[in-house]
């Protein structure tokens, strides 16, 4: 996967990003704070990224997964 825009923070756009989401990983909710290319290292050829989420739920805790893990809260199981 090919590193995406960032900003000046280092983080990429994402339509999600001050939304509620649902991490399926852990079975909660939060804010999707941010979504960063994360250098993944690379034994040949180009390097890899892997692009992590960032979620802060209401109560303050703030965690990482896999983009892949997110859907809108409103999808939520």
């Amino acid at each position: 996967m090919a590193p995406h825009t960032l900003n000046p923070f280092g983080h990429a756009e994402h339509p999600w990003i001050g939304k509620a989401v649902y991490d399926i990983a852990n079975a909660q909710t939060g804010l999707l704070m941010a979504v960063v290319d994360e250098p993944a290292g690379f034994a040949s050829g180009p390097p890899r990224h892997s692009r992590l989420a960032y979620v802060r739920s209401d109560k303050g805790v703030e965690w990482s997964t896999t983009l892949a893990n997110l859907s809108l809260a409103g999808g939520a199981p």
